[in-house]
């Protein structure tokens, strides 16, 4: 995998309580969109590690469609 190919992004979490966490994540260039997930998770940490592996699993179904339609 190529350093062009990998998909860039950052979060934030916010505890709604209830072991239930809002996760806003956003992509760098060319994969700069802006999802929220609203996550069960024992911990923070566990919220954003799934929140980014959501928006990377997302991220990189746009990208196969997109390279499909080429």
């Amino acid at each position: 995998m190529s350093h062009e190919d990998r998909i860039l992004a950052s979060c934030t979490v916010d505890d709604l309580g209830q072991r239930q966490f809002s996760v806003r994540v956003w992509g760098v260039k060319p994969f700069d969109h802006e999802r929220t997930y609203t996550l069960g998770a024992k911990d923070d940490n566990s919220a954003a590690q799934e929140g980014l592996r959501l928006f990377v699993e997302e991220m990189e179904c746009l990208r196969d469609a997109e390279m499909k339609d080429d």
